[in-house]
């Protein structure tokens, strides 16, 4: 029976983050119950940083990740994590107030950015429509992530420091004995652990349930993603990602083609998540509305959950009513980009400490994130 501080449960970005952070830390065992990393969520996202992108907490955590997702440790990724690509919300005449409030949050928060006129977003992305396009906000320095890049680093890290990390390892029973839990997989191994860390994402109220702990109450959604063909004859290879300000729908370009999704919030059960027929044609017209953009045939689609607290914000801390066992869950569509902070953070209030320096220097709270609020 093996003896550990940590039990991770759960590998995708939420867990290696913090595997990463508490491995050089404490002895941290990863328990993920597929055959591959980041099955449901991490490997399905659409990989772009966006620090305005998300409530407040994401918002945060996103800026404070910004460094490190630039200039990762050497050795830690074969590739730069981040590559430019830039972003414009884009606004009707009724939806201005929209980005002049995104507008404000980049002022708080130190993102750079602009106030875009017609002439500007036509000229940044000539697909767009005029008749339809009025403004926008630009976030110039959003980038592009390599998110199997990011995860596998984060993995790397954590297996080099000296983690544990196990596939195909289910977990069955949670039970507190003294001061630990007795973790057993469904091989019929047992671990016992100081401290459980549940970051099983959609299924997390789940192994909350396995731990004889209250659920939060947390919402998997189902998002769908689509690819085609960019417009012929054009290079949108240049082009920046484009997000409509009510989040209707968003493309951005990808290896010579263009990614689509209707940003659509489908209440789903825990499962392995599969596109919709009519998601991706309501997107398609709503996109065609918005620029013009011939739509010949989906070359590749897939869906994935991104999950969500009641308030929407991230839950990272201990439960108070279950001595030893830890939430990181409620990433909803924010946990690549913010993976950095929220990884540290995971880590500090794991080990009995204070948020990190940079995030509590960016207005967050450790009451504002920990499950007690509920």
């Amino acid at each position: 029976m093996s003896v550990v501080d940590f039990v991770i449960i759960g590998s995708g970005i939420a867990g290696a983050s913090a595997a990463a952070a508490l491995a050089p830390r404490g002895h941290v065992a990863i328990l993920e119950r597929e055959s591959a990393h980041g099955y449901h969520t991490t490997g399905r996202s659409a990989a772009l940083f966006s620090p305005l992108y998300g409530p407040a907490p994401f918002r945060a955590l996103s800026v404070a990740s910004r460094a490190f997702l630039s200039a990762p440790p050497d050795g830690f990724a074969p590739h730069p994590i981040l590559t430019p690509r830039g972003v414009l919300n884009i606004a009707t005449e009724a939806q201005r107030p929209i980005i002049e409030s995104l507008a404000a949050a980049a002022q708080r928060l130190g993102v750079a950015h602009r106030l875009l006129d017609q002439a500007a977003c036509l000229a940044a992305c000539p697909a767009l429509r005029a008749d339809h396009v009025v403004a926008a906000l630009e976030e110039p320095e959003a980038m592009d992530i390599d998110v199997e890049g990011l995860h596998q680093g984060y993995l790397r890290a954590a297996r080099q420091t000296g983690a544990d990390i196990r596939l195909d390892a289910e977990v069955t029973s949670l039970v507190r004995e003294a001061n630990a839990w007795r973790v057993t997989l469904k091989t019929g191994e047992t671990l016992m652990a100081r401290v459980v860390i549940n970051a099983a994402g959609a299924w997390g109220d789940v192994v909350a349930g396995l731990a004889g702990v209250a659920p939060l109450g947390l919402t998997p959604l189902k998002r769908t993603a689509f690819i085609i063909e960019a417009p012929e004859g054009v290079d949108a290879g240049a082009w920046p990602s484009v997000i409509d300000a009510d989040e209707a729908f968003y493309f951005k370009p990808e290896a010579g083609r263009l990614l689509v999704s209707p940003a659509d919030e489908v209440p789903s059960p825990p499962h392995d998540a599969w596109p919709e027929d009519l998601a991706i044609a309501e997107c398609v017209e709503r996109m065609q509305a918005a620029a013009d953009i011939p739509v010949r045939r989906i070359l590749r689609s897939w869906a994935g959950l991104r999950t969500f607290a009641p308030d929407r914000h991230p839950v990272i801390g201990y439960d108070r009513a279950a001595p030893g066992f830890f939430w990181l869950v409620g990433q909803g569509g924010y946990g690549v980009q913010s993976s950095d902070a929220s990884g540290r953070t995971a880590a500090a209030l794991a080990l009995g400490e204070d948020l990190p320096q940079d995030v509590r220097a960016l207005g967050l709270s450790a009451g504002e994130i920990a499950p007690a609020r509920f």
